[in-house]
């Protein structure tokens, strides 16, 4: 089976850029898009991609970013889908496909000496196993290197957006909503359906805490959704 793994972090940006990329090269991949962010790996579909994938498979991805943001979470993944027998493929980033970390096992050096002097036979097996290290380190590092770069594009991105948060209340510029108003997106919904439906305070069994959990929101988000249900009835 071939993959298609396209992500973007929410329901508003587009997505069509990586289905044409990937489909133009693969125009059988069997496509999955993934709205949510990139900067963790537990993320609903490729959490289910990651079940049912089988060792002969392949997942394409647009570019590095689309797998993950997070470097060290990306890499880590990177090598369970690889020692797996997955094949991976970043249009972008062709260098760290899997298919080319496996021509950089199968160029290693297979040398064999027999002198009849064991000291000599032992230092050069142990030179050729140090060269064959270093290979395999260089490569490794050359596919950490793509997920670092994607991570810190993201960091950067934010403090861009910090920055300019900063600057705009300096010159006396509104940040956010207006008071008083109410933003709704599809998380808070689902919250709050869930508040709704489980909460003590509104008919169901479970208290604060257990809601909190059954929703995966913070402290904060989970009172403020509440109140807003409250003021609501």
């Amino acid at each position: 089976m071939v993959y298609g793994y396209c992500r973007v972090s929410t329901k508003h940006q587009r997505i069509t850029r990586q289905i044409t990329n990937i489909t133009e090269l693969y125009p059988n991949a069997t496509l999955i898009k993934e709205f949510y962010t990139g900067t963790t790996q537990n993320r609903p579909l490729w959490d289910k991609l990651m079940k049912q994938i089988r060792t002969g498979d392949t997942i394409v991805f647009d570019s590095v970013s689309r797998m993950s943001r997070n470097a060290e979470e990306g890499f880590k993944d990177y090598k369970t889908l690889y020692e797996a027998g997955i094949s991976l493929v970043f249009i972008n980033e062709p260098l760290i496909n899997t298919s080319i970390f496996d021509s950089t096992k199968n160029n290693l050096l297979q040398i064999s000496v027999r002198t009849g002097n064991a000291a000599i036979d032992d230092y050069f097996t142990g030179n050729v196993t140090l060269i064959n290290n270093l290979l395999m380190a260089l490569a490794e590092e050359q596919i950490k290197s793509a997920f670092l770069q994607s991570e810190k594009e993201v960091t950067d991105l934010h403090t861009r957006i910090s920055q300019g948060m900063r600057e705009s209340k300096k010159n006396g510029n509104r940040i956010g909503l207006e008071k008083g108003t109410t933003l709704v997106t599809e998380k808070s919904i689902k919250c709050k359906e869930i508040i709704k439906k489980h909460a003590i305070e509104f008919g169901g069994t479970l208290c604060d805490k257990e809601v909190m959990t059954l929703c995966k929101i913070s402290r904060n988000s989970y009172y403020k959704y509440k109140r807003e249900l409250k003021e609501g009835l």
